[in-house]
């Protein structure tokens, strides 16, 4: 019986890591749950489906393997901070949870390709969205990020907001590229452009507003 679980298990592990090399590097839409199933070596074609249904259900899965990791790292950053942290500490609170993260996993990696990839489309976007919702680190990062910017008008924190989430999101993949490519990075670990991406956002959430016209 343990036999046949072990392997049950380390066949849902090879699917679940193919299956985010395949969608990172060549999206979702464009690679099947057969497809998965062939690259992952799974005799039966169906393997996909028997193990864990739909496509979304398959995505959720992948996100949820690496939000937990990234959770705790998160949850020790804001503890550290205990609530009394400035600007600078609580954008880092956004963005080191998922550079750590890809630092302790070593190369190669595909999680930020294959998130860039998932937030594009409307379906799956949901299933990150609602993960994340699900987070009380995320949610007292957030509140202390806005503690900061009180003085800033809602709309313009708004925007502000979704131009910081797309470095997050792009920048990470980007470079995720590079490394999958033997391309020359501007920073030379993830440590560092985890530094580089706080710099930037905090620069970004304390640039001057222009009035509309």
């Amino acid at each position: 019986m343990n036999v046949k679980a072990d392997r049950a298990s380390a066949t849902r592990e090879s699917i679940l890591v193919t299956a985010e090399r395949l969608f990172a590097e060549d999206g979702v839409h464009a690679v099947s749950n057969r497809h998965i199933s062939e690259a992952a070596g799974q005799g039966n074609n169906a393997a996909v489906n028997y193990h864990f249904g739909t496509k979304v259900d398959l995505v959720r899965a992948i996100v949820r393997k690496h939000t937990g990791p990234m959770e705790r790292i998160r949850a020790e950053l804001v503890e550290a901070i205990d609530g009394d942290g400035d600007l600078r500490d609580w954008v880092a609170c956004l963005v080191r949870p998922s550079t750590t993260y890809l630092q302790q996993l070593g190369a190669p990696t595909w999680f930020a390709r294959f998130s860039a990839q998932v937030l594009t489309d409307p379906v799956l976007r949901a299933i990150i969205v609602e993960e994340s919702l699900s987070s009380p680190a995320l949610a007292r990062a957030v509140d202390g990020l806005y503690r900061c910017l009180d003085g800033l008008p809602a709309d313009v924190r708004a925007e502000r907001g979704d131009m910081a989430r797309q470095l997050m999101i792009h920048m990470t993949a980007e470079r995720e590229r590079a490394l999958a490519e033997g391309t020359e990075t501007p920073r030379a670990n993830w440590d560092d452009a985890g530094t580089g991406l706080v710099d930037a956002i905090t620069g970004l959430l304390l640039a001057p507003v222009t009035p509309a016209a």
